[in-house]
């Protein structure tokens, strides 16, 4: 299993918490996987934590992650999950949600300013 690189260690333990076993075991992992979990059990940072990291760790052009929701509501949620710890860790990784709702400008801006996380 891997360990956190110490920026995201540290970031756990500034929030006073320890990471879940599945958050670490996907780490290592390089193909498909159903992760099943209760509410707040850190299925959000499970799934997005290897991508926070290969970007903390190296620059990347263009889109990295793409994560599609069934729901508007879980796409907000998705989205102010994830910038906490970008936020928290000074990390330059850009966060951008898209709905229908998702005005024809921003959208423009989008295009011209690659988010690594959609």
């Amino acid at each position: 299993m891997t360990t956190l690189p110490a920026r995201f260690r540290d970031w756990f333990d500034a929030q006073g918490w320890q990471p879940h076993p599945h958050q670490l075991a996907l780490l290592d992992q390089t193909e498909d996987h159903l992760l099943i979990a209760p509410t707040g059990g850190g299925k959000t940072l499970a799934g997005f934590l290897p991508s926070l990291i290969d970007l903390s760790g190296q620059p990347h052009q263009g889109l990295h992650t793409l994560y599609v929701s069934p729901l508007k509501a879980l796409t907000v949620d998705v989205a102010r999950n994830l910038n906490r710890p970008i936020a928290d860790m000074a990390l330059e990784i850009r966060v951008e949600d898209r709905t229908g709702d998702t005005p024809s400008a921003r959208r423009g801006v989008s295009a011209s300013i690659r988010p690594r996380f959609c």
